[in-house]
């Protein structure tokens, strides 16, 4: 059950680092087999207008690693270990009292995936996930996020693997529900459907399709929905109060293999539709405004062992 590649932050931003089960691929992987990625990453999102006035622009870096062991023919163990740096820029934020809402992000988060078959075409998995996301100085006994990841997925060929999952995630004083589906579906030799993203507390896995020209070279291009909560410290417009971030982000990837082992990804796209708001801590809206489309960069090198 090799984990999948680590899902574009730029269009993902602070996810947890929760595992989807990579079903077709689990049964190639020998019982006690153990295999892992190591990648980091880093994204820009320019500068956006905010619909009531100022703009808002961040630049993120992230560090994930993943480890899976098919422990027998029937389950497979997972584990991913993540940590994701966001540094924000408001330029006059009407909505926000003339003020940065926040400035510096961090997520650290793990995800322990268990995998199970029921039988050789039908598997069944759960994730439970917990989150630490907060501002930069932000006191440290209210930032958890939790939940869980359950899904079920339904192997029709070596080509073709279908399925749905929901995650479940208490996101610092919200409960959230994210639907997703599950497809991995090798269309020929060349195109594939497959989700790009892992589901996590920020939302579902997303959809991409992708096509290979040779054995080095990939482009792709797909979209996700993502939302994301986050504890405020005590300097700003909201004294511990809660953050939001939400969009749909739109990407392409173009991406290098160099040998067996390692990838390297460049992601050029959009967060579209995005809004961010601000709570106080006692649960009322301080803060909201829309941000226009915006372009993002991102660059990602990947290692397997």
């Amino acid at each position: 059950m090799p984990p999948r590649r680590p899902f574009l932050p730029a269009a993902t931003l602070a996810l947890a680092g929760a595992l989807l089960p990579t079903i077709a691929l689990a049964q190639a992987q020998s019982p006690n087999e153990l295999n892992g990625t190591l990648s980091v990453t880093g994204v820009n999102q320019f500068a956006s207008d905010l619909d009531k006035g100022g703009d808002a622009a961040w630049a993120s870096v992230i560090v994930n690693g993943a480890w899976s062991r098919q422990v027998t023919p029937q389950i497979g163990v997972g584990l991913s270990l993540r940590y994701d740096y966001e540094k924000w820029r408001f330029s006059n934020p009407v909505a926000f009292q003339g003020q940065a809402p926040w400035d510096q992000l961090n997520a650290l988060s793990l995800g322990i995936n268990l995998d199970y078959a029921y039988a050789a075409d039908l598997r069944f998995g759960v994730t439970p996930v917990i989150e630490w996301a907060y501002e930069t100085g932000a006191s440290a006994s209210n930032v958890l996020n939790y939940g869980a990841i359950v899904s079920a997925t339904k192997i029709f060929s070596p080509q073709l693997v279908l399925g749905a999952g929901v995650g479940v995630f208490r996101q610092i004083d919200e409960t959230k529900v994210f639907p997703f589906l599950i497809i991995q579906w090798q269309i020929d030799d060349r195109w594939r459907l497959a989700n790009p993203f892992r589901a996590g507390p920020a939302g579902g896995a997303g959809l991409e399709l992708a096509y290979k020209f040779d054995d080095n070279w990939e482009l792709a291009g797909g979209g996700a929905y993502r939302s994301y909560r986050f504890r405020l410290n005590d300097t700003g417009i909201a004294p511990g109060g809660v953050g939001e971030n939400r969009f749909f982000p739109l990407f392409v990837r173009a991406s290098r293999t160099f040998g067996a082992a390692t990838r390297l990804d460049l992601y050029a796209g959009v967060s579209a539709g995005g809004r961010l708001s601000v709570d106080s801590a006692q649960g009322n809206q301080v803060g909201r405004d829309d941000y226009k489309t915006a372009p993002v960069l991102g660059l990602t090198l990947l290692h397997r062992f």
